[in-house]
């Protein structure tokens, strides 16, 4: 096993893993794959129980930032099928070279900002990061219309191609303040090494 440079975040972001109580040796064992031995600067752990029929299934996404790379790494949990007779997990990573991310889109919602005043930052509810690098686009289309509400003629079609590589949605509700929180933190370390 490769000793971590001093500055490596690479151990808090096993622990956070160990947290989710989400078979983290095996998370943890994905993750340390695809960063290859580089310094963890910042990451971001999001556990989702999801209920499908009458069975709870847990799904991990963490998310790490290197000097070079996006890192992301999902963890789904499987029951029993025809290919393997037990229980078994499936760990998917994606590295994408920081040079490639075109887009960093944060959503925050704020509730009741009518009593906000001011003074310091909001702090949202919720939050949404969306990531793209180009690596899948999405094509939005609706039917074109003229300003004649009157105009049954067909003007075809308009739309936009919209990168959405990746999203995460988190809010204090379901997940925890911390957890809106730490998305906020990794969307502006992201951010601030995007740069050009």
């Amino acid at each position: 096993m490769r000793q971590a440079p001093p500055s490596d975040r690479f151990g808090d972001l096993v622990v956070a893993i160990d947290k989710t109580g989400y078979y983290p040796q095996v998370v943890a064992a994905g993750v340390r794959s695809a960063v290859a031995g580089e310094s963890v600067t910042s990451f971001l752990v999001h556990h989702e129980p999801t209920i499908d029929r009458d069975e709870v299934r847990r799904h991990i996404t963490v998310v790490v930032l290197t000097a070079t790379r996006l890192i992301l790494c999902h963890t789904d949990e499987h029951a029993p099928d025809d290919l393997l007779p037990e229980p078994y997990t499936s760990t998917s990573t994606e590295a994408i070279q920081l040079s490639s991310v075109r887009s960093i889109v944060v959503n925050r919602m704020i509730a009741n900002p009518a009593t906000y005043d001011g003074g310091g930052e909001p702090t949202p509810s919720e939050a949404v990061l969306t990531i793209g690098w180009g690596g899948i686009n999405r094509i939005d289309l609706e039917p074109a219309a003229c300003a004649d509400p009157e105009c049954d003629a067909d003007h075809g079609y308009t739309g936009m191609v919209v990168s959405d590589d990746f999203s995460l949605r988190v809010s204090s509700a379901a997940d925890g303040q911390a957890a809106v929180d730490d998305l906020l933190v990794f969307a502006e370390s992201l951010s601030a090494r995007t740069q050009s």
